[in-house]
């Protein structure tokens, strides 16, 4: 017998992983997961388990990524894609509130924060880091984020133990995975071999108690050899890490080198094209912009994502300060790094690698961290703002 409690775990054959999702849907949430669409895995609402990239795989490099397809059938045979979970929780645009005007006043009429539940089905041990990360970020201040705290209180957290890295990956140096540690309601390990295909199940919480609770009567005992297993194919991920980065040390040494050559070099490079802040799990930055109607009887106010890559977001009084591509970059990369821990008592990298994968130049910030522990020569020059 199936034990269907906090820590219970199962094994669930891959005929009845359907049962997995129908079970999800019962209890009432809308299912947003991995399938693939315009030459990536994306994250969308999922139909089923057809809608999974059943039988690909992804490879990434330093500005390259493409799909492949796989010499099996697997459900979960890739890394991460150009989307993250922040999309769900902190939209690109959200309307904050509208303003109406009434006499010689207005009333301010807060937006809504209702909406569906969702289960965040796919997620991966470093975007759950990234998760707690933004969690921190939007919650974890004296004025916690009402849309934010509203939409992270309706989501299932369903995880799913990554059996490879990718190219660029180096969560093991942030140790934020791969092997998932908490954090999730529901923990998926997809075990594949020659004549087996099957899924072990782990139980993290009471809601992901009573979603599963359908499933005692699929669900067989996990077997003793189970947990070498699994144990097996996290350290084999661990092992075959795309790349790696020293992060002992790293705020001290960023505060330290804000002069070195390198970032002279990286600025000759970078475009300011701000994909790496786009496909990041964590940055958070946005501005607000007012539309008014043309009766000027209502106004509404938006959120919308920004970039600290962009020339206009370090403009105060109508200047901006980080005139350079080099003090934008440096500044992105010392705060991600560096004075994130001085903010919210953390990095704010996780190792996902997507800033290397989608870097129109291949900018490596693992990379460019080497690079500035090695002494500074007189080759390339210090330039641009501070």
């Amino acid at each position: 017998m199936v034990e269907l409690g906090v820590g219970g775990r199962g094994i669930l054959p891959r005929r009845e992983f359907p049962r997995l999702l129908e079970a999800i849907t019962a209890s009432g949430y809308e299912i947003v997961g991995p399938t693939v669409r315009e030459g990536a895995i994306v994250y969308d609402r999922l139909r089923g388990v057809d809608d999974l990239p059943i039988g690909w795989t992804d490879r990434q490099e330093g500005g390259q990524y493409r799909l492949e397809r796989r010499g099996d059938e697997a459900l979960f045979g890739y890394t991460v894609g150009p989307y993250t979970w922040k999309k769900f929780l902190f939209p690109a645009r959200e309307r904050l509130f509208t303003a109406r005007r009434e006499g010689d006043s207005f009333v301010v009429i807060p937006e809504p924060t209702d909406g569906p539940k969702l289960a965040l089905f796919g997620m991966r041990a470093c975007e759950l880091a990234g998760l707690d990360i933004t969690d921190t970020v939007f919650q974890g201040g004296p004025t916690p984020d009402p849309g934010y705290r509203a939409r992270r209180g309706r989501i299932l957290r369903v995880a799913v133990q990554c059996g490879q890295a990718g190219g660029t990956c180096f969560c093991v140096s942030m140790g934020t995975g791969p092997g998932v540690r908490g954090g999730a309601d529901l923990v998926v390990t997809e075990i594949l071999s020659p004549g087996e295909h099957r899924f072990r199940l782990d139980i993290g919480s009471e809601e992901g108690a009573r979603v599963v609770r359908g499933l005692a009567s699929v669900l067989a005992p996990v077997p003793p050899e189970d947990d070498a297993r699994v144990e097996a194919i996290v350290a084999r991920t661990a092992a075959s890490m795309g790349r790696t980065m020293e992060s002992r040390g790293l705020r001290d040494l960023l505060r330290e080198t804000l002069d070195h050559p390198r970032w002279q070099h990286v600025a000759n490079r970078c475009l300011s094209c701000t994909n790496c802040t786009m496909v990041c799990p964590t940055c958070f930055c946005s501005t607000h912009e007012e539309v008014p109607d043309l009766n000027a009887e209502t106004v509404e106010r938006w959120r919308r994502w920004d970039s600290c890559f962009n020339l206009g977001f370090s403009e105060l009084h109508g200047v901006s300060v980080r005139k350079s591509g080099l003090s934008r970059y440096r500044q992105w990369l010392t705060h991600k790094l560096g004075t994130w821990h001085d903010q919210f008592g953390s990095s704010g990298c996780v190792g996902c690698g997507r800033c290397i994968t989608w870097c129109p130049v291949a900018i490596d910030l693992t990379e460019e961290v080497a690079a500035l522990r090695q002494p500074a020569t007189p080759s390339a020059p210090p330039g641009g703002n501070r």
